[in-house]
């Protein structure tokens, strides 16, 4: 098999983890947490008519906290709820039909089934893991879709992720012109410079089963998130946590509501004037907790810095222009950018 799953791992373990799954005392979330505060980051109504209001929660959601919660999104609860369903029912498959899916070792794609992800940091003769599993599959656009790695157990899986990029849409053109509004550019402008319709979504299921030592573990290591723009919805386990003012808090979620992450590539493009998000996810001793992040991402081989209208004497690019997939090599394996 390769690696071994976190699913596999969590029901060996009696009252504790492996050492690889112990964070530093740094990281710990038992020590790290702030406790008895939950943060309540920005909740903006997607709906609000007033579109110079809407502009301003928006831009100053994203300068200000990097992350933020939409309600009344248009996005039907029924189609989350599906995206939902099948997500999970995937997961509960027997081991080796999940594996049927898995991303092949030699493969430079990061789509299919897998556990590793970043480049963990070692320490001493052991490296580090977070307590996670996962599956990525592009859903849009359908030229960059590969369906030898969308499930085709449960049966309804296709069905019901193809719906909720179809809803998705309309929410990720809504937001990329609200976000344009915002940093007084023309309301096409950030679309057009993330690739136009050649905008890739990119999900990511996240699997994070009961952990004996929720203490000790982290689902995900704190970073910022590579893409655009993500939105997240998640199971109703808590576990989402946001760096504020160098400490970590809880994340309150709102039922049914989008989570908005500004990513990298968002605060390259507006010149810092955008804050990507330093995030991380906790885990539960007795739940398992899920969650479906889309990232917003251009291709590959397009060209992303600091836009020209954002760039003058006074305000000199703050970040360098590359291309995605040269940010994402140098992200990944922790070279610096």
């Amino acid at each position: 098999m390769g690696v071994e799953r976190v699913e596999v791992i969590a029901p060996k373990t009696e009252g504790t983890i492996p050492d690889e799954f112990i964070r530093s005392e740094n990281e710990q979330p038992g020590i790290t947490t702030v406790r008895g505060k939950v943060l309540e980051v920005p909740t903006i109504d997607f709906s609000d008519p007033d579109e110079r209001k809407l502009i301003r929660q928006i831009a100053e959601a994203s300068s200000n906290w990097g992350m933020y919660q939409i309600v009344n999104h248009d996005i039907p609860s029924e189609a989350i709820r599906n995206l939902q369903a099948v997500g999970k029912e995937f997961f509960e498959l027997p081991q080796e039909e999940k594996e049927a899916y898995a991303k092949p070792l030699d493969s430079d794609s990061i789509e299919g089934y897998g556990t590793k992800l970043f480049k963990e940091v070692s320490e001493g003769n052991v490296t580090k893991k977070g307590w996670v599993d996962h599956m990525f599959n592009k859903i849009w656009p359908p030229s960059v879709i590969n369906y030898q790695f969308w499930p085709k157990n449960p049966p309804s899986y296709r069905e019901a992720n193809e719906e909720y990029a179809k809803h998705m849409h309309k929410v990720v053109e809504k937001l990329f012109r609200l976000l344009s509004l915002g940093l007084g550019l023309q309301g096409q402008e950030l679309k057009k410079a993330s690739g136009g319709d050649d905008l890739i979504y990119l999900l990511k299921i996240n699997y994070y089963p009961p952990c004996p030592r929720p203490d000790l573990a982290l689902g995900v290591v704190a970073h910022t998130d590579m893409s655009i723009v993500t939105i997240l919805v998640p199971n109703d386990v808590q576990g989402l946590q946001a760096c504020r003012d160098g400490r970590w808090y809880n994340v309150k979620y709102i039922p049914n509501a989008l989570v908005i992450h500004i990513g990298d590539q968002m605060e390259i493009m507006s010149n810092g004037k955008y804050k990507a998000v330093l995030h991380r996810t906790t885990v539960n001793k007795d739940k398992t907790r899920i969650s479906w992040p889309v990232f917003l991402e251009p291709p590959a081989d397009h060209v992303i810095g600091p836009l020209p209208q954002l760039v003058n004497q006074e305000n000199p690019p703050k970040y360098k222009t590359k291309t995605y997939g040269e940010y994402v090599y140098c992200k990944l394996n922790k070279i610096p950018q």
